[in-house]
């Protein structure tokens, strides 16, 4: 799922490459990503974009004053094309749910919104105020922009596992599993630590972890291709997708908790006492 650093590197790409060019027109291959009827995609055309934007997860388009906003989900991605054909894609059963000419169709630049996979999730809605989207409406602080004190303040008295807390996008914006595992390796506390029991050393390294991850992810991938942008955050990752590896920090082998359809990643000794976490059913360590 794309998180923070590569929704930020893909509005940044927006804003360098789309920002100034107007829309020509928009193709819906798929009508279920849409969950708005008014205002139609139509309306979009003729539109110059003046702004690209991120909110949590969620990008925004600015097309003088109506917003293309788009929530990319587990499968979804943006693929930037100089030139895009002329004809109307046609639906079907490929990956192609929504494109986007900035330009001539067939002689200008554009964008395709694809979703991999059956689990459509893929969601767009064409809003005049992106806080008309349910999920921008819904979240937390900016997981960049929070400060420790006001970490602590939303770990408070909270009962649930921090790793929980962390990917709840109505508490912190923009994290998701990966980066998730990765800032609870840098700041070597378990996932299955008591978010409002955390020590104020612990909430700290939390704090800390929680910008140099992000901050390190967004100078990698900002001004990366789109294209590239996957293999970008696959290659900055320490623990995360790499159960049976060794943790690059003590070369203990890393390991795994799944989950339906989801897993996470952690490392025994920087972060478990060395101990390895129960199976999922389970909220305490093996004895």
């Amino acid at each position: 799922m794309p998180e923070l650093p590569e929704v930020e590197a893909l509005a940044h790409h927006l804003r360098e490459h789309a920002v100034g060019r107007t829309v020509a027109r928009v193709d819906v291959v798929a009508l279920n990503v849409l969950k708005t009827v008014n205002p139609s995609w139509t309306e979009l055309a003729g539109r110059a974009v003046t702004g690209a934007h991120r909110h949590g997860k969620h990008l925004d388009l600015d097309c003088d004053g109506l917003h293309l906003v788009v929530h990319l989900a587990r499968a979804g991605w943006l693929r930037w094309a100089d030139t895009l054909g002329a004809a109307p894609p046609k639906p079907g059963r490929g990956p192609l749910a929504l494109r986007v000419h900035l330009g001539p169709p067939g002689q200008g630049p554009g964008f395709d919104l694809t979703e991999a996979g059956t689990q459509k999730r893929l969601a767009v809605w064409i809003v005049r105020n992106p806080a008309e989207v349910p999920g921008i409406a819904r979240l937390g602080p900016d997981a960049l922009a929070v400060s420790r004190d006001e970490l602590a303040e939303l770990l408070a008295g909270r009962t649930e596992r921090i790793k929980t807390v962390l990917t709840d996008q109505s508490v912190l914006a923009g994290v998701g599993n990966a980066y998730s595992d990765e800032i609870l390796h840098a700041a070597r506390l378990s996932p299955y630590a008591t978010a409002g029991r955390l020590s104020a050393d612990a909430v700290t390294a939390l704090h800390d972890a929680l910008g140099s991850v992000l901050r390190d992810a967004v100078d990698r991938s900002v001004g990366q291709n789109a294209a590239r942008l996957k293999g970008e955050k696959r290659s900055g990752l320490k623990v995360h997708g790499r159960t049976g590896l060794p943790c690059p920090v003590c070369g203990d082998t890393v390991r795994e908790v799944s989950f339906a359809g989801r897993s996470f990643q952690y490392c025994p000794t920087c972060q478990t006492g060395g101990k390895p976490l129960a199976d999922r059913r389970l909220s305490r360590l093996l004895k």
